[in-house]
């Protein structure tokens, strides 16, 4: 195109070769060929596939436009080689330029779309390449240490961690004190002190000691791992906003296929009836090939690919983003539920509360020495995973002063769920639970107790009856701190015209207290994991949109029921199957920061579908040559196919503008009060 536009050259150019073919047609169409069919080859078999499969996309608009435009210069150069008089105009620049201008495009696109994938790059590489293998002797002395790859950690390796290295597998301490910076898994900046019997996470930083970690998850069990296979399958999975799209494409395109053809014959038949001035058809062309031009241009800018490209780039970057704040979203679906969610379900312990249980009172209503009293029950809670239980134990540890205590053995033990144990130590029947259980076996509560219960439940306190031999003996208050900044995130919720519901399987005193002061008016108490599901399902048949916000343990059943379920989670539990989202940093806020962050991503993805569509409903008439009568104004096929590569990376673009997300204000404004455990 350039060498005839050069003085000296185009007289070589027009030189003729046979009849009225020129040395530049031949140039040309050599240059051509093989970008239509060896560059371009991916266009043909993608079309071949779309067209069998009964879904045409963009790539057979592509195939048709760029052959249209290549086979008529065939067929211009083999007439001129024929004839005396013939003087045609050749488009092979129109198919080459239109293939490189849409493989520039898609190149830039993919580029662009790599950036999306930052967080998973990101994740990859905090695992440390080398380890520090120890060898220790059968009392468990270090005798030796290696150096080793990573990579080759077995389940129940010991490993040094020194100051300032990465931990390279998920273990626990068993030897040495520090502060591991946590906050590239969890999002959540400040260090967490590390002692012995604590859980580290594989790819954290250790801060300022020595750690002498026990490995209990290697490879792909890690937790690391686990984060990037949930972000990947995220990054994967289609939302369901996704079909609209591909509804679209699938009438899209055999609608654009019949505009562009009667837009060709349009013009064409204009030409030939004279409907318009000959004044009006360039020098270098006839009215077929005026008409052929119009209707290429129409096909190749109606490609529908930046409405493909509208859902996928932004969840992408949505899922992207969510991860490097502590919040993991898996998929489309849990992010397009989420930006609907209008009823927050709370769970209490570990949810609202701290999930770290301490035991404050405790008051023996028969002559029995407290440390046997603890002794009996811990024997039985030792077994029961419920938090309340490990607070009853580690209470008993303190009172036995010994790290690893030796309880008796209790046999015939039963968990009831939302109740309490039962279990069988030294000949005794104990009985550790709630007023349920006590009903349920026939024992009889006194006074005393009944009074004990209503003034721990006054005081937000959750009570728990212990009987042994079908005799109350005595009744434990244990209290669960309420989470910094809870009150302040269900305010900020009903702000955002959200509404909050606690339901926890703890009594109805203790529930009301907890709710009263973080303002939630709506309760359901002593609910048993299926009943809090059932509870779920009420709402959503009211015509809710419910997120239901748990420990991931016992709230499964209302997790997996709910429309968006979010676990409340930190460290090696992220992989909580029944949630939807999990967060991390386990902070209440983080859950108005996944709404948000949803929100924030529909409202980009509608830009995208505005910005498509809107592009499309623009540039079709345009192309069609709607501007040509009143400006002489055409759209070449070449510019066409650059403004379409234009429109799909502008999307890609718009969806990359998240990556610039910050959580709402109103969080970082959040009166944090510090609450120690002791």
């Amino acid at each position: 195109m350039v060498l005839m536009y050069i003085p000296g050259i185009k007289h070589g150019v027009d030189a003729k070769v046979v009849n009225m073919l020129t040395v530049g047609e031949i140039i040309r169409w050599v240059l051509a060929t093989p970008v239509q069919f060896i560059i371009g080859k991916r266009f043909y078999s993608g079309a071949y596939k779309a067209l069998r499969l009964g879904s045409p996309n963009m790539d057979v608009l592509i195939a048709l436009g760029t052959n249209a435009a290549y086979f008529y210069s065939v067929y211009s150069v083999l007439r001129a080689a024929t004839s005396q008089g013939f003087k045609g105009t050749d488009f092979f620049e129109t198919s080459a330029m239109l293939i490189s201008f849409i493989l520039l495009g898609k190149y830039l696109e993919v580029l662009a779309k790599g950036k999306t994938s930052n967080a998973i790059a990101k994740l990859m590489n905090l695992t440390p390449d080398t380890a520090i293998l120890l060898t220790l002797d059968s009392e468990g002395n270090v005798v030796g240490e290696e150096e080793i790859d990573s990579r080759l950690i077995q389940k129940n390796d010991v490993i040094k961690v020194i100051p300032g290295a990465k931990v390279a597998a998920d273990g626990f301490v068993i030897w040495g004190q520090s502060h591991v910076n946590e906050s590239m898994i969890t999002g959540e900046a400040r260090p967490v002190a590390k002692r012995k019997g604590e859980t580290v996470i594989g790819g954290t930083v250790n801060e300022n000691g020595v750690l002498h970690v026990k490995a209990t998850w290697v490879g792909s069990e890690s937790a690391l791992s686990q984060i990037v296979r949930l972000v990947e399958s995220a990054q994967m999975a289609k939302a369901p906003v996704q079909k609209f799209a591909d509804r679209i494409s699938k009438y899209f395109v055999p609608l654009v296929i019949l505009i562009s053809f009667s837009t060709w014959l349009a013009w064409f038949l204009a030409g030939r009836f004279h409907a318009y001035p000959k004044s009006w058809i360039p020098s270098s062309m006839d009215s077929f090939q005026l008409a052929l031009q119009f209707g290429i241009s129409v096909m190749v800018i109606a490609c529908p690919c930046a409405l493909g490209l509208a859902t996928p780039t932004a969840v992408m970057v949505g899922t992207g983003v969510g991860a490097s704040q502590g919040i993991l979203i898996k998929g489309g679906q849990a992010l397009e539920n989420a930006h609907k969610v209008n009823c927050v379900v709370f769970d209490k312990t570990g949810t609202l509360t701290i999930g770290k249980p301490v035991v404050v009172n405790t008051k023996l209503l028969t002559n029995m020495v407290l440390r046997e009293f603890y002794e009996l029950v811990a024997a039985a809670e030792v077994n029961s995973e419920h938090p309340l239980a490990k607070a009853i134990v580690e209470y008993a540890k303190k009172l036995r002063d010994d790290e690893n205590p030796i309880w008796p053995e209790a046999r015939d033990f039963v968990s009831i769920a939302g109740h309490g144990v039962k279990a069988m130590v030294r000949n005794k029947e104990i009985l550790v639970g709630n007023k349920s259980l006590m009903e349920d076996h026939n024992v009889a509560l006194p006074i005393d107790a009944e009074e004990m219960l209503a003034e721990a439940e006054a005081m937000a306190q959750t009570g728990i009856i212990v009987s042994i031999n079908r005799e109350v003996v005595g009744v434990l208050a244990v209290s669960d701190p309420l989470k910094p900044a809870a009150q302040e995130v269900i305010s900020i919720l009903k702000s955002m015209k959200i509404r909050s519901i606690m339901v926890t399987g703890d009594n109805w005193g203790t529930a009301n207290s907890i709710a009263r002061e973080v303002g939630i008016e709506t309760v359901i108490a002593e609910a048993k994991p299926d009943q809090k599901a059932e509870k779920v399902k009420d709402l959503q048949a009211s015509g809710y949109r419910v997120a239901m916000v748990g420990d991931g343990i016992n709230d499964s059943p209302a997790l997996v029921a709910a429309d968006v379920g979010m676990a409340i989670g930190a460290g090696t539990d992220i992989a909580i199957e029944a949630a939807d989202i999990v967060l991390m940093k386990s902070n209440l806020e983080d859950v108005i920061t996944a709404i948000d962050l949803s929100r924030k991503t529909f409202s980009r993805i509608r830009l995208n579908y505005i910005w498509a569509l809107g592009y499309n409903l623009l540039g079709i008439p345009i192309a069609a040559g709607a501007l040509f009568p009143s400006t002489r104004f055409r759209l070449p096929p070449w510019i066409a196919g650059a403004a379409m590569a234009a429109s799909s990376v502008s999307v890609v673009c718009c969806s990359l503008m998240l990556k610039y997300y910050r959580r709402p204000k109103k969080l970082d404004n959040l009166e944090i009060r510090g609450i120690s455990i002791e």
